[in-house]
């Protein structure tokens, strides 16, 4: 079975974030969950690293508050890994102040660190939900976030 990062990562929010059930302390014991869902260990692997990677900047997040709108400029590398449509949507999420700045630079550096060819709008939207879920106080950004995700997914007819 072919997974990546994206899809691991995608199994443990939608186990654990609408259940009163804990992820598995013991990482062995969450290994062993993973494996039995039909995940690699490679994959396995990359994903805790990938969550290792937004608890360790999560502490620099903190002391980085700004209160002025600047505007990204994307270097070489991101711009190969998010195309304009990718960062137009970054751009809209903080506009419409679902992502402060600091939360956009780590959206990127989570989305970059998903070492996937192609990053597209909706997997933008999933790791969005991650990190807002994964910070205390978001729960107005995360609910608005989580209304404009299922929102968009359901389309609407007028």
């Amino acid at each position: 079975m072919k997974e990546n990062v994206l899809d691991v990562l995608m199994y443990l929010f939608e186990t654990y974030v609408d259940t009163e059930e804990e992820p598995e302390a013991d990482q062995h014991e969450l290994r062993d969950e993973l494996s039995r869902a039909g995940f690699s260990d490679a994959e396995i692997d990359s994903a805790l690293d990938w969550l290792d990677g937004l608890t360790e900047h999560q502490d620099n997040l903190a002391y980085h508050v700004q209160t002025s709108r600047g505007t990204r400029v994307y270097n070489d590398f991101e711009q190969e890994r998010l195309d304009s449509s990718c960062r137009g949507y970054i751009s809209y999420l903080e506009q419409i102040a679902i992502l402060s700045s600091p939360q956009r630079e780590l959206l990127v550096d989570r989305l970059l660190a998903l070492d996937t060819a192609d990053i597209d709008v909706e997997q933008i939207k999933w790791v969005v939900l991650m990190v807002l879920f994964s910070q205390p106080g978001q729960e107005l950004a995360y609910s608005r976030m989580e209304d404009l995700v299922f929102e968009e997914s359901t389309g609407s007819l007028h």
